[in-house]
């Protein structure tokens, strides 16, 4: 049996990767995951990944985009000429769940009879407050003949936090709420205020993306709303001071904002899914 932890290089995927070698040992164990552009994927993060592969003794398997180092999220939805399919955005697909497909049915392929491997298995570092997240990803794997695991909805005594085996999480949370990409495809207003005040070069290629696309990457009320649209606004929440930063709640952060809005706005965002 093999156990492949999906590798993302956010905390909880780290210590799913920890308890997994600790478990299973680590010729057991595989940390698959996909290099990111380091133009939007956090310095610290890739620190963070090599830091824990070292202290579990299993080294990286990467499960890269063929051109990862020179096209980011923005970059592949062009490419595609759209940001979603069916409410899912196009560059998870085409940065992770595609690569890592193809690596699974190269390394491990189903029986042509049975329909599945049972030889492997593969973790996720979903939370146990995330169920639906979890019965999704685990009927898609159980689909394509796929054992799976989330180990902190699933297992006992794990450990809070990598800081506990001397890993310091990344220093990207201490601004974003996610490990994840810089100008998300999946989150809403709150992050996108945040990249608009921090990174005003991630904000304008986004721009770029949504006039070549024709589409824009938010909905407010349920409606498109452009990042050009929103510009005036975002700038008047940051000259009065609002806090440019996702770890205030988001209830509290529009409540703040509406002092100078004078109404609330929605926040529509869909939690950033794990890499595969």
């Amino acid at each position: 049996m093999k156990h492949v932890a999906c590798y993302s290089g956010g905390e909880t995927s780290g210590i799913v990767a920890y308890e997994m070698v600790r478990r299973f040992g680590p010729e057991n164990c595989i940390l698959i995951n996909h290099d990111i552009n380091p133009w939007v994927e956090h310095w610290d993060i890739k620190r963070f990944k090599v830091e824990l592969e070292e202290l579990v003794g299993v080294p990286i398997t990467y499960a890269n985009h063929p051109e990862w180092d020179k096209k980011d999220q923005f970059d592949v939805c062009m490419d595609a000429k759209a940001f979603k399919v069916d409410f899912h955005p196009l560059c998870t697909n085409r940065l992770k769940t595609a690569p890592f497909h193809e690596w699974l049915e190269k390394n491990f392929p189903v029986d042509p009879v049975s329909g599945r491997n049972d030889d492997v298995t593969i973790y996720y570092g979903f939370e146990a407050k995330e169920r639906d997240r979890i019965n999704r990803r685990r009927s898609i794997l159980y689909a394509k003949g796929y054992r799976t695991c989330f180990p902190l909805a699933e297992w006992y005594d794990v450990i809070s936090s990598t800081r506990e085996i001397g890993v310091e999480p990344p220093e990207t949370y201490e601004i974003w709420k996610h490990a994840n990409c810089i100008g998300c495809l999946r989150a809403g207003q709150q992050h996108w205020y945040v990249v608009y005040c921090r990174r005003r070069d991630v904000w304008n290629k986004a721009k770029r993306a949504e006039d070549f696309i024709g589409y824009s990457i938010l909905r407010v009320n349920n409606k498109p709303a452009f990042l050009r649209e929103l510009e005036p606004k975002f700038e008047a929440m940051r000259r009065a001071g609002i806090q440019a930063d996702e770890k205030m709640k988001s209830a509290t952060f529009w409540a703040q904002a509406k002092k100078i809005l004078g109404s609330q706005p929605t926040e529509e965002t869909v939690g950033c899914a794990a890499a595969m």
